[in-house]
């Protein structure tokens, strides 16, 4: 996507919206990090909003952040418990923090948003340098197959239709760099807004390799939040990995 910035996905319009929706797995998201966690601390890469984030601190778990936007920080900042919260401005795949974590988790698909291997693979050994004994790296992703089923590497889906404002998804396969330039675009009395995002996809396979470049190796892998079978027809892995 020409002139593409990472902040064009996260700035204040997007910050604005970013909450407004949810998945529904949130609390299984919670739920399964917690059960990693202990008393913590737990480390989010790309803390955003704190969707997760709160309500893993909610019950008892010091969590810190890192984001790269501000603008996503100060909503986070907003609210109830936001402010308690240790947050670094920062690329996430530095991981810019001092200290070691027993859990350290990066969900919704936003490793993906690393745009080049290499910084996938820096991402990897970062985390391993912070992880504590016995520590553990949670990475929530798509898996791509459903990519390589497309008509011409491209595709619009209806996201949500309303009687007075329509939202949908055009997206475009670059299979040979395995990237993905996807635009929300909303329509409504107010206007036609997009929200742009350009990703780089891996499969599971890739992310075991970059782990073991790492040190490191997966350890669990599941097909969703709930311990679902990982298969050939799962549309996300919920992959774990530790030394």
């Amino acid at each position: 996507m020409k002139r593409y910035d990472p902040m064009l996905s996260f700035g204040h319009a997007s910050a604005e919206r970013y909450d407004d929706s949810l998945r529904g797995d949130e609390a299984e998201t919670v739920e399964f990090l917690a059960g990693f966690a202990g008393s913590g601390p737990a480390l989010e890469l790309a803390i955003g909003t704190g969707r997760i984030a709160l309500p893993l601190a909610q019950r008892g778990v010091r969590v810190d952040g890192i984001d790269l936007s501000p603008e996503m920080i100060a909503r986070l900042r907003a609210k109830p418990g936001g402010g308690d919260l240790t947050v670094t401005l920062g690329d996430f795949s530095l991981v810019p923090v001092e200290g070691e974590y027993p859990l350290i988790y990066l969900i919704f698909n936003t490793f993906f948003n690393l745009l080049t291997q290499d910084e996938q693979v820096r991402c990897f050994e970062n985390v391993a340098r912070h992880l504590a004994t016995g520590g553990v790296f949670v990475v929530e992703a798509f898996t791509p197959a459903f990519l390589y089923r497309l008509r011409d590497d491209q595709y619009v889906d209806a996201e949500a239709i309303e009687v007075d404002e329509v939202t949908f998804d055009v997206g475009r396969h670059d299979p040979v760099n395995q990237m993905l330039d996807e635009s929300h675009v909303h329509l409504s009395a107010k206007g036609v807004e997009v929200f742009p995002i350009v990703c780089r996809y891996a499969w599971p396979s890739e992310l075991d390799l970059m782990a073991r470049i790492a040190g490191m190796r997966l350890h669990a892998r599941w097909g969703g939040w709930l311990g679902e079978p990982f298969t050939r027809d799962s549309r996300r892995h919920v992959s774990v990995y530790g030394r």
